[in-house]
């Protein structure tokens, strides 16, 4: 079952990978091209949706309850993973509602962060997950360096409290200025 949920991951972050990549192209591009991207974008995040949901579920099979929620690592490992879907299921939302309008004007720009933190929500995820596989890589390192010892118990480093007050703020008073257009 390890082999699989290896082989499984990857499903989800490609696909992801690519959404990020049409997004940036459907909102920054003309053409041709833009249109593609504009129309496949939803088909794509419905199928990185589905595999990351088999991802989910294959990786919590492969080791017991017990040994997932005991080992720190393994905990950071697992709050990423549903973060990023998470995250990525609420582009999927709003990408599937606003449809070929999903990334124009500032909600396009409010995909496209959000896409950027989902991806690196899942980078962060497969860099844990290549430690728990005897793969340690580059970003575990850069990790360190921003304050995060990806072996400790989870916690976020002050900077990153404090730009999620920063994201949250933000969000609420484009949220409220957009409310106060429409009324």
């Amino acid at each position: 079952m390890t082999g699989m949920h290896h082989m499984l991951v990857h499903f989800p972050l490609a696909f992801w990978a690519l959404a990020l990549l049409m997004m940036l192209l459907g909102r920054f591009q003309q053409g041709a091209l833009a249109q593609a991207c504009r129309s496949g974008l939803p088909a794509v995040l419905v199928l990185a949706w589905l595999g990351a949901v088999a991802a989910l579920v294959s990786g919590w099979l492969v080791w017991p309850a017990a040994a997932n929620l005991h080992s720190p690592m393994t905990r950071n490992h697992l709050l990423m993973s549903l973060w990023a879907t998470g995250l990525w299921t609420v582009i999927t939302l709003l990408v599937w509602r606003a449809q070929h309008a999903a990334l124009q004007g500032g909600q396009g720009l409010i995909l496209i962060v959000l896409g950027l933190i989902g991806s690196a929500l899942f980078a962060i995820s497969g860099t844990l997950g290549g430690y728990l596989a005897g793969a340690p890589t580059q970003l575990s390192q850069l990790l360190g360096q921003l304050g995060w010892s990806v072996y400790g118990t989870f916690y976020l480093p002050d900077w990153s409290l404090m730009l999620l007050v920063v994201l949250g703020v933000g969000c609420a008073v484009l949220g409220m200025g957009g409310r106060a257009r429409n009324a």
